[in-house]
């Protein structure tokens, strides 16, 4: 079980970096568009602001591993950075909404498997 929470982990980081590479211009992707806007086209951050909330995404995704590799070794502290960064991360999506709308209910899933205990 251990392996397979580690697996969801990497999966779901290495999915955050889209969220790094668009903003910054490394990537054009045709499922997402540049822009510079949150919550679904409200708030206008400007070009500067959406990198800003890229570093943030790359700084999720970064974290994601991290708790993927820490559930792995195993280090103790796996387990909150996983709930701080699936907490983080919900927000990042609900920021992003709609292009980020999957992030919602996986960040959901993490946080109430992590909450239950699992794994032991």
């Amino acid at each position: 079980m251990r392996i397979g929470i580690a697996i969801v982990l990497f999966v779901h980081g290495l999915a955050h970096l889209v969220g790094f590479v668009v903003p910054w211009r490394i990537a054009t992707l045709k499922d997402a568009p540049y822009k510079t806007t949150l919550l679904s086209g409200a708030v206008d951050v400007g070009d500067v602001g959406i990198r800003l909330v890229g570093i943030l995404w790359l700084a999720a995704a970064v974290a994601f591993v991290a708790a993927g590799v820490g559930i792995i070794a195993p280090f103790p502290w796996w387990r909150w950075l996983a709930l701080c960064t699936a907490g983080f991360s919900l927000v990042l999506s609900i920021l992003g909404w709609p292009d980020s709308k999957i992030g919602v209910p996986v960040n959901v899933a993490i946080l109430a498997f992590l909450i239950a205990g699992f794994p032991q």
